[in-house]
């Protein structure tokens, strides 16, 4: 009886984070899956139930491949990247020299600024004849670059963008990881006679791990729901170039009233990124070290 008694003292406690997560989480959940087996009209109403024959037709459709093509690409493109100049930066801010305070700030500064407004300050920066961009490259001699009309770099442009707008976040938690690493270490290894480099890859990089294995899959899952810089910046265009699979769904279901096959597209765009952490997990969290 005590044991039952601490149980529902305990359910009592977690109600209410049941109560939210249930309302906002599980329930939309088990609605697109529920709308994914079946054809809906165009106020949401589910008509025919088919099964799986909306997962069939998107493996079947051209325009759901070149989704998911585009969007590894987009993956490919961002996560390295987006990482990368991050930590960069971060080994960077943390050099104990006069005035990097200022620094930081700068850095960091991108994660003040919301999607939309981004967004829109690179579409002007992309713009073909009044932007920054092509009048720098027309200083240098050479041609102008359609940065969101071009199939060719509409997706490298998005990317870029994506990357700009996530360096604030990851370079926080990265400046926080180098912070939290003992000084003595590298006092000993300078001791030693150990060089820039060496402290960097036996004790900078592996003590850093935990908190570069968080900023991956954290990355890896953000690029996946990118939505906004795409709306704003291309809208799925040219000739699908950006259509990345998270617009695809807003496409079919707000666009089209297809809310079954964008459910559809949901579940497996769920399914491809639980897949994806999971193997992280599994493989890349047994190179981290914990202590």
């Amino acid at each position: 009886m005590r044991k039952w008694k601490l149980f529902g003292e305990g359910m009592i406690y977690l109600f209410p984070a049941f109560l939210i997560l249930g309302i906002f989480l599980f329930y939309p959940m088990i609605k697109t899956l529920y709308y994914s087996l079946f054809i809906t009209n165009p106020r949401g109403e589910t008509v025919v139930f088919v099964g799986l024959e909306n997962f069939l037709t998107l493996m079947q459709s051209a325009s759901f491949q070149n989704s998911m093509i585009q969007t590894f690409k987009f993956v490919l493109y961002t996560v390295p990247t987006g990482v990368f100049l991050a930590l960069f930066l971060a080994l960077i801010a943390n050099e104990k020299v006069r005035g990097i305070e200022f620094f930081r700030v700068i850095f960091s500064s991108t994660l003040g600024v919301s999607v939309a407004a981004g967004a829109s300050i690179w579409l002007f920066m992309f713009h073909p004849s009044l932007g920054v961009l092509n009048n720098l490259l027309q200083v240098f001699g050479l041609d102008s670059i359609g940065w969101l009309t071009s199939g060719e770099w509409a997706l490298i442009s998005v990317s870029i963008t994506t990357v700009w707008m996530g360096i604030g976040f990851n370079f926080i938690i990265f400046l926080g990881g180098l912070q939290n690493i003992s000084q003595e270490l590298y006092e000993s290894a300078l001791i030693d006679g150990a060089g820039y480099f060496a402290r960097l890859f036996k004790i900078t990089i592996p003590l850093l791990s935990p908190t570069l294995f968080f900023v991956v899959t954290v990355t890896l899952i953000n690029s996946f729901q990118s939505f906004g810089q795409i709306h704003i910046l291309t809208g799925g265009g040219p000739n699908e170039a950006t259509n990345l699979i998270v617009y695809s769904i807003y496409k079919e279901a707000f666009e089209f009233s297809r809310f079954g096959t964008a459910s559809a597209q949901a579940i497996i765009l769920f399914l491809f990124i639980l897949l994806v952490t999971i193997i992280q997990f599994k493989v890349g969290e047994k190179k981290v070290h914990y202590q």
